[in-house]
């Protein structure tokens, strides 16, 4: 009865049933593939983001990073290497200030735009200079910028840059510019300078002179003598010979002037503060000392400057 009721109308053309067959599962791939199709499926394709248990590619670093966080041992492993940064930091500090002494080379670079002006006026012309004492504040020297008397390490650094400069430029107007021959002239320099500064901390040493007069004020105060350098050339390279004589002339006589009056003070005022005769032997190798330190600046500027000027 069911089937009777069921079956089509008599009459009624039969059409043949058509089979549904399924999409293509995974499982179901023929076994002789090596990889599945996947451009049917967008949620495996590489724009997609695959399930949990898919068989697309998962990125694992977000949650090895939150393990990595959240485990005791990592936090305690980054706090430790943390203080370990800061202990190094701190030993290399404390090591660089012993060996290199940063904040007092941060004072001999307290200068301003009037302080080098002034101070280059009275390298070049210290005739007129009465008051050569350095100030004092609480047992320190004031800041270069407040003291023309002040040494600074500013002027001789630029000084010796705009020599070796100058140097070159003289060398290219005489063709015969090389950067060896640039590097010798600037080699050269250095070692004289470095040769000066042994020399007198050397001789203070066998004289037994007690002075506040550092290492660093010597090279500041040798260092001086590269204005009167870059003036000579400069004049030599513009008037010829005659130039430069005429202005490296004056140039060494003022920087002489300059260093008595300025090692007077450092080496023979102390020698007076401890009660030394005037007249006593001691203080006589003192005054032959500031003598020669002061002599050996004009034979500097010329040795380093003569073969530039043709």
């Amino acid at each position: 009865m069911h089937a009777a009721g069921l079956a089509a109308p008599a009459g009624t053309p039969r059409l043949p049933s058509k089979r549904r067959v399924p999409g293509s599962q995974p499982s179901m791939a023929d076994p002789h593939q090596f990889f599945d199709d996947t451009s049917s499926a967008p949620s495996r394709g590489y724009g997609g983001q695959p399930s949990p248990g898919g068989m697309g590619y998962s990125s694992p670093s977000a949650s090895h990073e939150a393990a990595f966080l959240a485990d005791p041992m990592s936090n305690m492993a980054m706090a430790y290497g943390s203080s370990l940064a800061a202990q190094g930091k701190q030993l290399v500090d404390k090591n660089i200030d012993r060996f290199i002494p940063v904040t007092k080379l941060k004072y001999y670079f307290a200068v301003d735009t009037v302080y080098v002006g002034k101070k280059l006026g009275l390298l070049v012309f210290p005739y007129l200079h009465q008051d050569w004492e350095v100030q004092y504040q609480q047992d320190t020297p004031v800041a270069p910028r407040f003291d023309i008397n002040a040494p600074d390490l500013y002027i001789p650094a630029m000084a010796f840059i705009t020599y070796i400069l100058v140097a070159g430029l003289a060398l290219g107007t005489q063709d015969r510019f090389s950067p060896d021959l640039l590097g010798l002239q600037a080699s050269s320099a250095l070692a004289w300078l470095t040769l000066e500064v042994v020399a007198i901390l050397l001789s203070l040493y066998l004289v037994t002179v007690n002075t506040d007069l550092t290492t660093i004020d010597l090279v500041a105060f040798l260092g001086y003598k590269y204005v009167g350098m870059i003036g000579g050339v400069l004049v030599g390279l513009l008037f010829g010979k005659i130039g430069y004589y005429l202005v490296l002339g004056w140039c060494c006589v003022s920087i002489f002037v300059f260093m008595i009056r300025t090692l007077r003070l450092k080496i023979l005022a102390q020698a007076a503060a401890e009660g030394v005769p005037v007249r006593g032997a001691r203080n006589q190798l003192r005054m032959y000392l500031t003598m020669a330190v002061a002599a050996a600046q004009p034979l500097l500027m010329y040795w380093l400057t003569f073969h530039l000027v043709r």
